[in-house]
């Protein structure tokens, strides 16, 4: 069974559910130089008539003779091409064939001429024998209409992974399977009749071992993307590392929101910067090469230590900033140490794989090397004293995040320095490691999910009276504000995706991936002062008395004026971001919307203006900046729920009546329609006594 999958640029590739097996190789090499394709002999199934030209159709050509005499064999990843080329060169001279690449340029090229060709030798057969020929294409025709049907009733289909729909399809994105790299294509889960059992029904459980050679999920190839066959699934202990940053994310809150100055700000946006940096070392490493051994997990344990040690030393980095210009005592040097020992030892890691993975070693490289710049400036930043540091602390930050994606920009340049330039970059950099889409996607959703759970913590309070204040009224409001940037950030910005910023393009792919961190940390700086708004007493009905004593040395009776914009800034900032982040996809939208997108995004940005501007009404209380913010932002989401809605359908009951269906054994079914009965659901539900018997669901 087939799939063609629509690409953004009109073009389709071909999913089959079925894989060439390796004895397949073996027949390609034994060919005739007669004219046409050649196929493969047709052997029949023990029990199942013999297919139809029709199914044949279906099966990918695995080699075909090229108009020029050439028979052209089609590998589907480059180990399958070094090997068949290895095996054909021992039997045929190097120019009696050529091999392609399945989907690449050379391989379509040379599909057109062959097809060219044959339907000048259709259009000849028809000019002289047009009735035979005729005759025949009706045959033809009937033929695969009734193999169409036999294969649609006899045959299970299989369907591609709901995961892979949901960020876009791509014409370029091929699959390979790890446990036979030679058997490359595009390829779906296999159906249940090929033979294959799922791992979820092996009766054999699988044993951690102590080492593994890593393998690369996936790799960009010639403009081709190859992923593993199987689904990344979020590891266990990536979800042990979000724990510990639930503790970072209120360090670092808690710390700015404590002294809100500018230098607290910029204090703020270093430490958060290498704290988030460690994080996403290490979701881009597992999401590159697949180990799941104890080494890897031992390497985890190590990287959190250094997370852990960072973590210890945030408050008093840089100690007080007058006194450090004096030599001061702050942590500063034990802080960037742990930073240090975490990406020098990543600088290791790929070390070895760049020495055991020679294809991917030129990538490598340049990880490695941008790693050992950032590292030399952290390293004599802690050798120069406040403030001269700072410019060395700024520079290693550009280097350290901007870094990965200055490669973009070598290659840009490369390609423009002329051809001989370009086909050796391309020849160093034939593959490339690729980011994992769905696990990317799944850990930066899990990272933004903290975030907003961090706000609603930092809200919490403890009170020492009965009923209900001001107190909890601020942090209801608060409770409101981080709902709706979570509902507008995964059902509204996350949802409808017609292709992810990941898959549209690599400009779009680094603006969806830079933007996430001003936007978290604007968001944390918000929750941060936000937590200190609701346990402020600047209103009449709110008294000191009526919280713990550990609130009471949090509260303020006279709100100062940083904790005003860091609240109002985070979240407008924030706000901003979130909009950017959905224009860097593209959305599914029809004819009917109330609002195209980038009208209501323009929105947004008006709301976020304003947001950020509200610490210029200085005589707000508390309670009513709170308010306010909170109804701009609930005002930002119902204006996003309506523009996205469609004018033709109505706002209560369901597009399309709800519908049940009832499953039961075939040979039940099959009984009662052979005897010309009635099908009662009440009888065949209460004779039920297997797991193949009634089932009913919407």
């Amino acid at each position: 069974m087939n799939f063609v999958n629509p690409g953004r640029d009109q073009k389709a590739a071909t999913v089959s559910d079925a894989i060439t097996p390796t004895s397949d190789l073996e027949k390609q090499i034994d060919f005739s130089n007669s004219d046409g394709a050649e196929t493969p002999k047709k052997q029949s199934r023990p029990g199942h008539p013999p297919r139809h030209h029709g199914h044949e159709a279906h099966k990918r050509v695995r080699h075909f003779l090229h108009p020029s005499g050439k028979r052209i064999h089609v590998a589907h990843s480059p180990t399958e091409a070094l090997h068949l080329r290895s095996k054909l060169e021992r039997l045929h001279e190097e120019h009696e064939f050529e091999i392609f690449i399945s989907g690449t340029p050379e391989h379509l090229e040379a599909i057109r001429k062959a097809q060219q060709h044959h339907e000048a030798r259709r259009a000849s057969l028809h000019a002289e024998h047009k009735d035979i020929y005729e005759r025949f294409a009706d045959v033809h025709a009937e033929l695969d209409n009734l193999s169409h049907e036999l294969e649609r009733v006899t045959t299970h289909g299989v369907s591609l992974e709901a995961h892979f729909g949901k960020f876009g399809y791509d014409a370029h994105v091929k699959s390979y399977d790890e446990e036979s790299p030679s058997h490359s294509g595009a390829n779906t889960p296999r159906s249940s009749i090929s033979g294959a059992r799922p791992d979820h029904e092996n009766d054999y459980g699988s044993s951690l071992k102590l080492w593994k050679k890593p393998i690369v999920r996936q790799y960009f190839h010639k403009g081709i993307l190859w992923r593993a066959s199987r689904s990344e699934e979020v590891q266990s202990f990536e979800l042990f590392v979000d724990l510990l940053y639930v503790g970072i994310l209120a360090i670092n809150g808690d710390a700015v929101s404590e002294d809100p100055t500018g230098q607290a700000l910029m204090f703020f946006i270093i430490t958060f910067t290498l704290s988030w940096k460690i994080w996403n070392d290490m979701s881009q490493i597992i999401s590159w090469f697949e180990t799941d051994d104890i080494a890897q997990r031992i390497s985890i344990i190590f990287l959190l230590s250094c997370l852990f040690g960072l973590t210890t030393n945030i408050t008093q980095a840089f100690g007080h900033a007058e006194d450090s210009e004096h030599g001061g005592h702050g942590t500063y040097a034990t802080l960037i140490g742990f930073y240090l020992a975490s990406r020098l030892f990543n600088v290791a890691y790929l070390i070895f794989i760049a020495t055991i993975l020679p294809m991917v070693r030129y990538p490598m490289i340049c990880h490695i090397s941008n790693a050992i710049i950032g590292s030399a400036l952290w390293i004599a930043s802690i050798h120069v004293p406040y403030p001269s540091q700072l410019i060395l602390i700024w520079f290693a930050l550009v280097v350290d995040v901007m870094g990965p994606f200055m490669v973009i920009m070598l290659k840009t340049l490369a390609y423009k320095l002329g051809a001989s330039t370009k086909e050796r970059f391309d020849q160093l950099f034939e593959f490339w490691p690729a980011v994992n889409i769905e696990h990317r996607v799944e850990r930066q959703n899990a990272f933004v999910g903290l975030v907003f759970g961090y706000t609603v913590v930092a809200m919490l309070y403890q009170s020492t009276v009965n009923g209900i204040d001001g107190f909890y009224g601020k942090a209801v409001l608060g409770l409101i504000q981080a709902f709706c940037f979570n509902w507008i950030y995964f059902d509204i910005d996350g949802a409808n995706l017609h292709f992810h910023a990941i898959r549209r393009h690599k400009i779009s792919a680094v603006i969806w991936n830079m933007t996430h961190l001003p936007f978290i940390m604007a968001f944390v700086l918000g929750g941060g002062a936000l937590a200190r708004l609701v346990v402020a007493t600047d209103t009449e009905n709110m008294h000191l008395e009526h919280l713990t004593e550990t609130y009471q040395h949090r509260s303020e009776h006279d709100i100062r004026q940083g904790i005003r914009w860091f609240y109002c800034g985070g979240f407008g900032v924030a706000l901003a971001c979130m909009g950017i982040i959905a224009l860097s996809h593209v959305h599914k939208e029809v004819a009917t919307l109330r609002m195209k997108k980038r009208f209501r995004i323009a929105w947004r940005f008006c709301i976020a203006t304003i947001i950020v501007c509200m610490p210029l009404a200085e005589d707000l209380t508390s309670l009513q900046l709170v308010g306010i913010v909170t109804a701009l932002i609930v005002f930002a989401l119902a204006t996003e729920l309506w523009a996205a809605s469609c004018s033709t359908q109505k706002w209560t009951g369901r597009s399309r009546p709800a519908k049940y269906t009832g499953m039961c054994g075939r040979s039940k079914l099959q009984a009662l329609v052979r005897d010309g009965k009635e099908v009662d659901v009440g009888k065949l539900a209460s004779n039920n006594s297997s797991q193949d018997g009634l089932i009913i669901g919407p």
